[in-house]
């Protein structure tokens, strides 16, 4: 499960010269899956979840500027790019194992708007004097964390669960409720963007894709 991630950081680079949150949310995700895919064949119906973001419906991916390093920097463009970059992987991800006709399957997820510490930890991180006011947002706007981790177990472990599936909150614009099967933006479904940003993302982990 692709869960860990970062939210609104600012303008900052990982030790690989990574842009924080594509290098965080999304394109460590991909090196691990790649390195883990050996072990998920062998194990036999494996399922691989990505978790998304609402936010990815705001995003664009650049995939000659993905690190901000000749565009404007702003928190919420490069979290919604890797959120957007989430959806896209996991998609391309389920046509190649389709392809090779692997026992593996790839599947996204997203929590809506939940009560969890991430807004919190990155107001912290980014703006300590906000902190208070995302502690109250949260309790105000948000789900439980026991429904809002409902669509990525769902997603892990139903039955009806497909290959290429994207599973989110029913509730209104998909913000809380309990799971069902999520809408996603034309972009992220757009097979050649994630046909490209795979072949960018493997160029820039240096990990080997797998399935090729």
């Amino acid at each position: 499960m692709n869960n860990a991630g970062v939210f609104g950081t600012p303008p900052g680079l990982t030790v690989e010269g990574f842009e924080t949150q594509i290098g965080t949310n999304h394109l460590g995700h991909a090196a691990l899956t790649w390195l883990l895919m050996p072990a998920l064949r062998a194990a036999g119906g494996s399922r691989v979840v990505t978790l998304s973001s609402l936010g990815h419906r705001g995003g664009t991916v650049d995939l000659d500027d993905l690190h901000f390093l000749r565009r404007p920097y702003t928190p919420m463009r490069a979290y919604n790019q890797s959120k957007l970059a989430n959806l896209l992987f996991a998609a391309e991800l389920d046509r190649r194992l389709r392809a090779a006709g692997e026992d593996v399957i790839s599947v996204a997820a997203h929590p809506g708007l939940t009560n969890t510490e991430l807004l919190d930890k990155s107001m912290r991180g980014g703006a300590p004097g906000r902190a208070p006011l995302a502690r109250v947002i949260n309790l105000l706007t948000t789900q439980p964390l026991r429904t809002g981790v409902l669509p990525q177990l769902y997603a892990a472990t139903a039955p009806q669960v497909r290959g290429g599936d994207y599973i989110g909150p029913r509730g209104l614009g998909g913000m809380r409720g309990r799971p069902t099967t999520a809408r996603r933006s034309a972009t992220a479904q757009d097979p050649d963007l994630a046909r490209r940003l795979w072949e960018v993302t493997a160029g820039a982990t240096g990990v080997t894709p797998d399935p090729t």
